[in-house]
């Protein structure tokens, strides 16, 4: 299946709902703050821009924010919060699709590059990235570290009231699916899946090297702690050169 086929209407509606606590000041004022920094007063692109967690308060602080989204259904979500003409976004894959003119940053938040379900994909997409880029622009990846001891066994990754979450890893290929159950007071639930190719940093390196880029920083979070092999995920930052 493309990966497309998870992102319905009825996850669109509920995805600002379920992942409330990304939208936490603790979370979301770094995340900001860095890309504020890393913008330098250019333009800047979000791949996958989804309901515009991100997108839509970077505009707000003044930031000319463009977006990339493969759902339609997450973008008439977005369309609640900010017009068109306030955040443009075109509809397609983030490997492909190509937005008019120059960026200084290109970001992409929250794990969202596992959507793309291959590697040669996932290599298109930083090539697509430095295509969007002027001379000495960044792109900007946020990623969990991948866990080799968990295998094919399922672990929670979220429990809270009326949702809980799993993934499940396949070594071999490197795909995760994460596994949704959403219930009310009654005896009903439901299931939906999202599938992943998770990537190690070392790799996202690679990938980066091929599209022209070299590794400005590593860091466990966007409030720059330093990244060590305890870290739990990453915000890596890549730069053209000059």
């Amino acid at each position: 299946m493309h990966s497309n086929d998870f992102w319905t209407a009825e996850v669109a509606a509920d995805y600002d709902i379920l992942g409330a606590d990304m939208f936490a000041d603790e979370v979301l004022v770094p995340t900001l703050d860095r890309l504020v920094e890393l913008a330098e007063g250019g333009r800047v692109l979000e791949f996958a821009v989804g309901t515009g967690r991100v997108a839509v308060p970077l505009r707000r602080r003044g930031v000319d924010v463009t977006g990339i989204e493969l759902s339609p259904d997450m973008v008439a979500q977005l369309r609640t919060k900010l017009t068109q003409d306030e955040l443009p976004v075109l509809l397609g894959d983030m490997a492909t699709v190509r937005a008019p003119g120059a960026y200084s940053l290109v970001y992409l938040v929250f794990n969202t590059i596992g959507n793309l379900l291959t590697q040669d994909a996932q290599v298109e997409c930083f090539r697509n990235a430095a295509a969007h880029l002027r001379p000495g622009g960044r792109f900007l990846i946020e990623l969990f570290v991948p866990d080799p001891t968990r295998g094919r066994d399922a672990s929670v990754f979220t429990a809270q009231p009326g949702y809980i979450g799993l993934d499940t890893y396949e070594p071999v290929e490197q795909q995760l699916v994460s596994y949704h159950f959403r219930f009310g007071d009654g005896p009903e639930a439901t299931l939906g899946r999202t599938p992943q190719r998770y990537v190690w940093p070392a790799e996202l390196d690679l990938m980066a090297r091929l599209a022209g880029f070299v590794r400005e920083s590593r860091h466990a979070d966007f409030s720059g702690t330093p990244f060590t092999a305890a870290s739990g995920s990453h915000v890596t930052v890549y730069r053209l050169p000059a």
